[in-house]
């Protein structure tokens, strides 16, 4: 199925395979680095793993970064050329593309290199992708403490199918939200809630499909771990975000109200090659009405999940926490209308980090890639393998599974002490003296 993505017409110049090789290596410095300070590698054995899997990990990336979608050559490269046309970062001032300001500035920087846009592109996802490997690794270490399978968790995620199409083959770059995310959650669990909400802002910043795993953090308000203080930083690091783009004359209402103005650009499909609950009902006349009862009830089910944490609030556990954040990145993408193939990539993820911590639910990731691959299959040979209905179905599966994995999670709450009220210490009477006898 990979094999067709090796192969492109696109001829890549030595230099950019200088630049290529210098960067992966650094990227593999990185990855190391952030291993052995996870305290992984505790041995010869594990450096050896560890050095074979990123060769294999990085390797394959690199022997399909030429290879061009339409996402890139009708989108991308037209908005880098557009920063080349009109002054590099100058041309912020202006509407380009549909991404959030963040993104832009990178492709923004890359406008100035004499190096193939497309290979930085892959290669600024590529970083976000070990990025994002050591956030699972992070998340995976607050219930398990064994090397070795923190370890698998890092690469299991780095080599996971959905993350090699989406950042080397399809040059997206959903790791970039979603790896934020993971940190900031275990950070929220380590209680740090500052840098929680402040990487939970950078999240959001990047992309919008963010907002499918945001509602845990109103699970971490109701349960102490984040206080209402604490949100101010999400806000003020959303403004540190797009500030510059203002800087260089982007109106500030605009910038700062970009996701509202995207809105229209949705399309008026109920669904683009996911499976979510809209590739099962496909004949719908009204569609307009089915799309604001998908979005009716997926926020009622995100209030459920809130009722439910709340209810549970002294019987969660961190991977409690976890299976949460999978309903969470499951339900909400399934319900909404108008989703894409790559809107389950946090699920994708976070159904990884659960099988490492549960093992014996160790088939939810599998049903989850299932589901995933299937869109982005459709996507990238323009051809269906399978109808999207099978992989809704599979994440239907994944979803009871994932409501067992919380149910036993759940801790018995403790037990409240009635104690009785302390017995006020009186000093002892003293005895009487006796009359002598007269």
């Amino acid at each position: 199925m990979l094999l067709p993505f090796f192969l492109s017409e696109r001829t890549t110049g030595f230099m950019d395979w200088i630049v290529i090789i210098a960067v992966l290596l650094l990227e593999a410095v990185l990855a190391l680095w952030l291993l052995y300070s996870s305290r992984v590698l505790i041995n010869t054995k594990t450096w050896v793993i560890a050095v074979f899997l990123l060769v294999l990990a990085l390797g394959t990336r690199a022997a399909v970064f030429d290879y061009e979608t339409l996402d890139y050559q009708n989108f991308l490269a037209r908005w880098v050329d557009f920063f080349r046309e009109y002054g590099n970062f100058k041309a912020l001032r202006y509407s380009v593309g549909n991404y959030n300001i963040p993104y832009l500035y990178f492709l923004a920087f890359f406008s100035v290199l004499k190096v193939n846009d497309l290979f930085l592109i892959k290669l600024l996802s590529t970083l976000t992708d070990i990025l994002l490997a050591w956030g699972a690794l992070l998340l995976c270490s607050l219930v398990c403490d064994r090397p070795g399978r923190k370890l698998a968790c890092f690469f299991t995620v780095l080599l996971l199918p959905s993350v090699f199409l989406n950042s080397a083959v399809w040059g997206q770059c959903d790791s970039m939200y979603v790896a934020p995310l993971l940190i900031g959650i275990y950070c929220a669990l380590k209680d740090r809630p500052w840098t929680s909400m402040i990487l939970a802002a950078i999240a959001f910043g990047f992309k919008l499909q963010a907002v499918f795993l945001l509602p845990i953090y109103g699970v971490f308000l109701l349960t102490g771990r984040i206080k209402p203080k604490h949100i101010l930083a999400f806000p003020a690091t959303y403004l540190v975000l797009v500030l510059p783009a203002v800087g260089f004359g982007r109106p500030f209402w605009e910038t700062i109200t970009l996701y509202f103005s995207q809105t229209g650009s949705i399309g008026s499909g109920l669904n683009y090659n996911s499976p979510s609950i809209f590739s099962v009902f496909v004949n719908i006349q009204n569609k307009e009405a089915a799309a604001t009862t998908a979005i009716i009830f997926a926020f009622v089910f995100m209030l459920n999940v809130l009722a439910v944490s709340w209810a549970k609030r002294e019987s969660l556990t961190d991977r409690a926490i976890m299976a949460l954040t999978l309903l969470l990145a499951i339900g909400i993408p399934f319900l909404l209308p108008h989703m894409h193939e790559r809107y389950f990539y946090g699920a994708d993820i976070v159904s990884v980090v659960l099988a490492f911590t549960a093992p014996a639910f160790f088939a939810v990731p599998l049903f989850v890639q299932f589901a995933s691959l299937l869109g982005y299959h459709a996507y990238l040979k323009m051809r269906y393998l399978l109808l999207m209905n099978y992989g809704a179905a599979a994440l239907v599966v994944a979803f009871a599974l994932t409501v067992l994995c919380f149910l036993s999670s759940l801790q018995d709450p403790p037990k409240k002490n009635h104690r009785r009220k302390p017995v006020r210490n009186t000093p002892a009477a003293k005895p009487k003296k006796q009359k002598k006898p007269s």
